[in-house]
């Protein structure tokens, strides 16, 4: 269910009183007309297409239709000032300007919280990202899940549930130990000894480091005195728990907390899995061909049967993935969110068929699947990391640009494309860089109450005359900033932060306007004495708050004050 502050907006009452004057002349019940925000705003503040929709619908000319509609609104409930029919048949609307001044002593009412809402059916999250192999650095491409999957959880936090984000550790398997043979071979080559790294081993300086720092904390004498199989299983659970901590770390300082890691290897212990599996034999979901157990995944609408249990006895990700999810309903969650590299794609609807034939409620498992990113410098791609050889690691990369830098730039693009991510750019610290231009306009509202020795805090709506704010441009700015709880509602039900990012240069862009009219005319400047002094800063208050707001949603500083690049 969609959430809801329970509160009408314009944009909903406009929805339903024109779906309720449709029907009155025809159209089906079922009947839902769209309502959208003209990209010209002199054409007004909502428009609708609902008398094209219907004219093929009721045979009636679309223009003679708007005009039926027009005329059937109570303008006065709806608060709207004007309707007008454009083109062939577009009816547009204009709201009263006392809504707009109600809107803004609401964001000043609501201070910190402007934006949040209820939900109508608050539900539990599980939303589970990154959950990276303990066998290395984490990349650039968990950074963008690490990003994504946080600013999603805060939009559902924002939007009235229940979240936990969670990381899932893979340490069970052959990566384990092969990273401790891999750490073992290091370990060897640093003593001088022969030494062979392991087909498929982990390369890169890190590895070198590990292995330094176990040999230094339980001692090669030690190492060298266990049989090879112990060595390399306690060089395995070492050298896991050394990555897992450095992935803790990194995670931190880039502002992502997790609130549980699970870790797969306890499914094992717990007997998770051997109770599954008999369970999926018991039901005949599951059976045995050739040593091996199999899922029948094709009466589920896959390709083919997936192995749970290879004939050498050892686990497919499957099952344990299975049990995973499985688990997860049982803690309680209505709804588990994972964000996936996108060569998981085909395991989507696999994972999803297994969790519903199981006895898992329908659409309990989500995915939000995360395209590849590529790093730009000067015009060629950065392939490869200092530490980790074969790819550029996300401490790298957010050291470099700052922690807000990283996270706006792995927010700002659907996650389903790929994504380019432009080190010039990045670097760049003029308003060029969009998470610079948002920052920017928020310390300028910040350096405006600055400037009047004003309590920011203290600024009230209380006896002003908001009627002063009279410029096309303080209206597009009033609007822009009244859509943020909807734009945010919006947002968490596409499970699509990006749309944040959009929303927030849109409004900087719309307050560079605004405030830069004072450089055209002295008495329009925000600070200007006169009669439209006290509801400009209730406007530069009200942009304050809510750029303040954007920016904590996706997990970024709303800096107060910024030294702009000269150049």
């Amino acid at each position: 269910m969609p959430p809801t502050d329970g509160r009408t907006g314009p944009a909903r009452a406009l929805a339903e009183a024109l779906r309720v004057a449709a029907v009155g002349i025809g159209a089906p019940p079922e009947f839902e007309p769209q309502i959208e925000r003209p990209s010209d705003p002199s054409h007004g503040d909502f428009a609708s297409n609902a008398a094209l929709v219907l004219a093929g619908k009721l045979g009636r000319p679309p223009r003679e239709l708007a005009s039926v509609l027009a005329e059937s609104l109570d303008r006065e409930a709806l608060r709207v000032s004007d309707v007008s029919i454009a083109g062939p048949g577009f009816l547009n609307f204009r709201l009263s300007n006392e809504v707009l001044h109600d809107g803004l002593r609401e964001v000043l009412r609501e201070g910190a919280a402007w934006g949040r809402s209820t939900a109508g059916e608050p539900l539990r999250y599980n939303v589970e990202f990154v959950s990276a192999n303990p066998t290395g650095p984490l990349h650039v491409a968990h950074g963008r899940g690490a990003a994504i999957g946080d600013a999603t959880a805060a939009l559902l936090e924002w939007t009235g549930h229940e979240v936990t984000r969670e990381f899932y550790v893979n340490d069970a398997g052959r990566q384990i130990e092969l990273l401790g043979e891999s750490v073992e071979a290091r370990r060897r080559e640093a003593e001088g000894s022969a030494f062979q790294m392991p087909e498929g081993g982990y390369q890169g300086e890190y590895v070198r480091d590990v292995a330094r720092t176990l040999a230094e904390t339980i001692g090669s004498a030690a190492l060298d005195a266990l049989p090879v199989a112990e060595r390399v299983k306690l060089l395995s659970e070492r050298s896991a728990e050394l990555m897992r901590a450095e992935q803790q770390r990194d995670l931190t300082d880039f502002g992502v907390h997790m609130d549980a890691w699970f870790d797969e290897s306890s499914l094992f212990a717990s007997g998770d899995v051997e109770v599954l599996l008999k369970r999926l034999k018991d039901s005949g979901i599951a059976y045995e061909e050739e040593g091996a157990l199999w899922l029948r995944t094709s009466a589920m609408g896959d390709e083919k049967d997936r192995v749970l249990v290879k004939s050498d006895g050892s686990h497919t990700y499957f099952v344990s993935d299975i049990a995973y999810h499985i688990d997860k309903a049982e803690r309680g969650f209505d709804r588990a969110i994972d964000v996936w590299g996108a060569d998981h794609h085909g395991h989507v609807p696999r994972m999803q068929a297994a969790l519903t034939s199981l006895g898992v409620q329908e659409g309990f498992l989500e995915v939000l699947l995360i395209q590849l990113v590529t790093v730009m410098k000067g015009g060629e791609e950065v392939r490869m990391s200092k530490r980790a050889g074969q790819f550029v690691t996300l401490r790298e990369l957010f050291n470099e640009t700052g922690k807000d830098v990283a996270r706006y730039f792995f927010l700002m693009r659907r996650a389903e494309v790929p994504m380019t991510f432009d080190l010039d750019l990045a670097l760049d610290t003029s308003d060029a860089n969009p998470v610079y231009k948002v920052q920017y306009a928020h310390a300028r509202m910040c350096s405006v109450f600055r400037k009047g020795g004003i309590d920011p805090s203290a600024v009230s709506s209380d006896g002003v005359d908001l009627a002063r704010l009279d410029s096309d441009a303080e209206r597009q700015v009033v609007m822009m900033v009244l859509q943020f709880p909807e734009r945010v509602r919006t947002a968490a039900r596409g499970r699509a932060p990006y749309q944040i990012c959009t929303y927030l240069e849109d409004l900087a862009g719309a307050v560079n306007a605004w405030y830069h009219e004072g450089n055209l005319d002295p008495a329009r400047r925000v600070l200007a004495e006169g009669e439209s002094r006290e509801a400009r800063l209730v406007l530069a208050r009200s942009i304050q708050i809510t750029l303040s707001a954007g920016l904590r949603l996706l997990g970024l500083s709303a800096p107060e004050r910024m030294e702009r690049d000269a150049s």
